[in-house]
């Protein structure tokens, strides 16, 4: 299977499911172009859960690995970014099942990838200097805020504000029904919340 190593996707006209349809057709290299297309929001997710950024990388790998060997079970129809959050969801939870909980580490998880948390980051004066500090130090702290929270609260809590995922993908991604995914983001935003609060952070209207 082929993958990249690279951080910007190369372009291309196709939208997931025309690149899917062509893997299928034997169109192997098409598959490169999901991968590019998708590997860092996977990868972000990963992390999230489990906290060491070798590991997560080795777990993508595998995920990535695992959705090109089923891809004849992708409906199309559906979003395709959805089912692959799917896989490397049960991929990792796998995973985790079967070892010990590792330590977290506050600064890894702090600096692990870029964050689209614009909720919180959102500010006319974004391009000065002193905001992108502002706005980095702010993003390091949304980091130990999440690495403090339990494992299911910050994984719907990054599927919903960094991937942008509705209530019912969310389910799809985890198998939770809807109402379950309901609760399950109201309380992760209030714990959220409440642990921004401590570090000094005004938590935003739709996290109180």
């Amino acid at each position: 299977m082929p993958t990249s190593k690279t951080t910007l996707a190369r372009k291309t006209p196709l939208d997931d499911e025309e690149l899917v349809a062509r893997t299928l057709a034997g169109r192997a290299d098409a598959f490169s172009y999901l991968v590019e297309r998708y590997q860092r929001p996977v990868l972000s997710l990963i992390y999230r859960m489990v906290h060491d950024p070798v590991l997560a990388e080795d777990l993508a790998q595998e995920a990535f690995v695992r959705a090109y060997q089923r891809l004849d079970r992708y409906q199309p129809g559906r979003k395709f970014s959805s089912w692959l959050f799917k896989v490397a969801h049960n991929r990792t939870i796998d995973h985790l099942r079967r070892k010990k909980p590792v330590e977290v580490d506050l600064e890894a998880q702090a600096d692990g990838g870029e964050s689209k948390w614009e909720v919180l980051e959102a500010d006319e004066d974004a391009s000065s200097p002193e905001r992108h500090f502002e706005m980095g130090e702010t993003a390091r702290t949304i980091g130990r805020a999440l690495a403090d929270l339990r494992d299911n609260y910050r994984e719907v809590l990054v599927l919903r504000f960094e991937h942008e995922l509705s209530y019912q993908e969310i389910a799809d991604v985890t198998g939770a029904s809807l109402s379950s995914v309901k609760v399950l983001l109201h309380r992760a935003r209030k714990a959220l919340a409440r642990e921004l609060g401590k570090r000094g952070v005004e938590p935003p209207e739709a996290f109180t």
